[in-house]
């Protein structure tokens, strides 16, 4: 029973990291119609710069808040790359936006090199339920889930985020009330970036990045984030969250090494189930 709490609450930290990169993948996705492919890039970005700058003596917090900035920042020059110019369809934009995630494997390397980074995190071991595990894992569900729930007060309550919003829902009716689509777009391409960074530089004390980390964070965030159709944040949280624990009981009663097929699997499974449920409705409605 010890054990099963630790590797749940170590599951629970590593899937609030891949909840961040899924709503990330779901801000832009609900506005633009864009799946990103240079999610990753972002947390990746936001670790390695994190990580030099407190090798060289900047503290914590104004580390990790600069490399949160810096991803959002490159979040909104991939929006502008991606979807700046009108008349690019949503197919185009995920060309470009696969394209630039290769092109910063490159960036990473000439800037970082191609060895593992790390930093210190949250210090310390936390007893709970008679389980011991890194007071870290804690961290970033106590970080994670207060983001979530400003995102929802954001969407919600504020005219910036009804705008955002108003864009999700029906992008011609958003632009016929004055509502600059392109703008929004923008605006959530470098919300993206900033929710990829702050996965990045939660997640890399427990987990080290290299310059194609990436790929395990897209693969996985894409996964919790499918599980909502790309378009309920909420419903990603609980995709990330049950993804991590998944992933860690596995890994803690069988072995690492089938983590990224969890998310595969999952991702698949998803993905046939929903086809077979919008085939049905079709069905339906043909026979009406």
């Amino acid at each position: 029973m010890t054990d099963f709490v630790g590797y749940l609450l170590t599951g629970l930290g590593i899937g609030a990291g891949y909840a961040l990169v899924a709503s990330g993948l779901v801000a832009i996705y609900r506005v633009t119609r864009v799946v990103n492919f240079a999610q990753g890039a972002f947390a990746v970005i936001a670790a390695m710069l994190t990580s030099s700058l407190l090798a060289a003596g900047l503290p914590h917090g104004a580390a990790e808040l600069t490399g949160v900035l810096a991803a959002a920042v490159t979040g909104l020059l991939v929006g502008i790359v991606a979807i700046g110019r009108p008349g690019t369809t949503p197919a185009t934009s995920l060309i470009v936006t696969l394209g630039l995630g290769v092109l910063a494997y490159a960036v990473e390397i000439l800037i970082w090199g191609d060895q593992p980074r790390s930093f210190p995190g949250l210090p310390g071991v936390a007893g709970i339920a008679g389980a011991r595990l890194q007071a870290h894992y804690l961290l970033i569900l106590g970080v994670a889930v207060p983001v979530f729930l400003v995102m929802a007060v954001f969407f919600a309550r504020t005219d910036l985020g009804k705008a955002l919003s108003a864009c999700a829902s029906n992008r011609y009716a958003a632009r016929v009330v004055g509502i600059d689509v392109r703008r929004m777009g923008l605006l959530a391409f470098a919300l993206g970036g900033a929710l990829g960074g702050l996965a990045g530089v939660l997640t890399t004390p427990v987990q080290q990045v290299t310059f194609d980390s990436d790929v395990t964070l897209i693969v996985n965030g894409f996964a919790a984030a499918i599980l909502g159709g790309l378009t309920r944040p909420v419903v990603a949280l609980a995709g990330g969250l049950l993804l991590g624990v998944a992933q860690t009981m596995i890994a803690g009663y069988g072995g690492g090494a089938y983590q990224l097929e969890v998310a595969l699997l999952l991702m698949l499974t998803v993905m046939i189930v929903q086809a077979a449920r919008t085939g049905a409705v079709q069905e339906q409605e043909a026979a009406r």
